[in-house]
């Protein structure tokens, strides 16, 4: 396989990846590990320079868990 054709293989499971996340879903891979959105609530955070209060919006966030194969591979 050519390093062209290899980027658009991964490019193509990226894509994948997004589209299902995009959707509210989560995306399995054995032995690897599962992709998920989380919800997290607005909160009151703090301006570090200022020490002003500030509002953080409600947001969805990209979450990883590894799967039991990738954690043996690491250790």
């Amino acid at each position: 396989m050519s390093k062209a054709d290899a980027a658009k293989a991964v490019d193509g499971v990226f894509d994948a990846i997004t589209g299902a996340l995009q959707s509210g879903g989560e995306v399995r891979v054995v032995g690897f590990g599962t992709f998920s959105v989380a919800n997290r609530k607005a909160t009151t955070g703090r301006n570090p320079r200022t020490g002003e209060s500030i509002q953080i919006p409600a947001s969805k966030q990209p979450k990883f868990k590894a799967g039991k194969g990738l954690k043996d591979a690491v250790n």
